[in-house]
């Protein structure tokens, strides 16, 4: 026999980045973020800025406010609302499921009204129309009309699987055009540490391309190295 469930469960303690490490994300692009964890942290690519960010400016850093829903279910995310800090990036766990939508821009502009900063689901969403004025950047898997229910179980606070990460709450979450990257608590300092480096490097790199650079060194270096066989 299996035993019935709580219908939601909230976590009693969410810890969160300190405001500095916050601020140290803003403006970040998602690959120097992934460079920084050696390749690591990124999302699905099925969870995409919504409308493919053609109506609305999809970009955000803040710490993970988790909610995992299952399935169809939205009820997680609707309590998720208590909860949310100002800057808070609200991640719903809706088991990739596509047959319904995992919000809409009624919850959506809940979410905006507390302070969010951004929102990111592996279902999709619904009311494009409506998401929009909102303004409230969205990472989602696409659209649709069709409705979900809200009849838990659920629970919000906790770790979730989205997108192929594991994410928990307090994890930092950096978004933009390209899609969504997880930053885990416990490593927030160590990528700070390694974003000027990283920085550096790409505008170093991206001013030599801008004046003409057609093969990189290390290339030319490569070919003609012991790594490289040349045959006919």
């Amino acid at each position: 026999m299996i035993e019935a469930l709580p219908t939601l469960t909230i976590r009693s303690a969410f810890r969160r980045p300190t405001d500095a490490q916050i601020s140290a994300f803003q403006g970040i692009p998602t690959g120097f973020v992934v460079d920084a964890l050696l390749g690591g942290g990124a999302l699905s690519s099925s969870i995409q800025p919504i409308g493919g960010g053609r109506d609305l400016h999809c970009v955000a850093a803040g710490p993970a406010l988790t909610a995992d829903c299952g399935a169809a279910d939205v009820l997680a995310t609707f309590a998720s609302l208590k909860f949310i800090k100002p800057g808070d990036v609200v991640v719903s766990a809706f088991a990739a499921h596509t047959g319904c939508a995992a919000a809409g821009d009624r919850l959506v502009g809940m979410m905006k009204n507390n302070g969010a900063a951004g929102f990111v689901t592996d279902g999709p969403v619904r009311d494009y129309e409506g998401i929009v004025p909102v303004g409230l950047p969205v990472w989602c898997a696409g659209l649709t009309p069709a409705s979900p229910h809200m009849s838990g179980p659920g629970s919000v606070g906790f770790p979730i699987q989205i997108g192929g990460q594991e994410i928990e709450t307090g994890d930092m979450i950096v978004a933009d055009r390209d899609g969504v990257v997880t930053v885990p608590f416990e490593r927030i300092d160590e990528v700070i540490q390694k974003l000027a480096h990283i920085s550096e490097l790409e505008t170093s790199l991206d001013a030599e391309v801008a004046q003409g650079l057609k093969v990189p060194n290390w290339v030319e270096e490569y070919l003609a190295s012991d790594n490289t066989v040349r045959k006919d």
